[in-house]
């Protein structure tokens, strides 16, 4: 995959991904994903435009509510994955359910709007020109399957049950 990092801090809760405000009044994923990031930077939509990007994180990325909507919107919005030094375990749960990927790395080299090159299948994320090379903590098969298929209700589609192996 590869893409343009927008870079955060610690500790981004789900309500600054996507606002509580929005989590009745809006149930179309692509009208959701138009606000993403909007209490950090209101432009934040205009600015990726079309592009795939990957968010980049300090830790506790996701902290806060379970709300589904926040990896949803993220992957409406074009998100590719989300690198980060770790992740809050319900938020966790639901970008792979959704079969959005979350990557966890040392995300210090990474500066805002540099292009990355991300390999799962290797365990690498390489920067600009590859100046950096960061390694990945490993998916399991089981995630890989859930990326690649596009989510939990797209792997029982296709497999008709849960084969959760290492």
């Amino acid at each position: 995959m590869n893409g343009i990092a927008y870079k955060f801090g610690n500790d981004i809760n789900t309500d600054l991904i996507i606002s509580g405000r929005y989590k009745f009044s809006i149930t179309d994923p692509n009208q959701l994903a138009a606000h993403v990031f909007e209490d950090i930077d209101p432009e934040f939509h205009k600015n990726v435009g079309k592009d795939k990007f990957f968010v980049i994180a300090g830790t506790n990325f996701g902290c806060g509510s379970s709300r589904e909507q926040a990896p949803l919107a993220l992957k409406y919005a074009g998100c590719r994955a989300i690198l980060a030094k770790s992740f809050a375990r319900i938020f966790y749960r639901n970008a792979f359910n959704l079969g959005l990927p979350l990557i966890e790395c040392n995300t210090d080299k990474i500066k805002k709007e540099d292009t990355l090159e991300v390999d799962i299948e290797k365990g690498i994320v390489a920067g600009p020109q590859k100046q950096y090379i960061l390694h990945i903590k490993p998916f399991t098969r089981f995630q890989k399957d859930l990326v690649e298929v596009g989510g939990i209700v797209n792997y029982y589609k296709k497999y008709g049950e849960l084969k959760i192996e290492p």
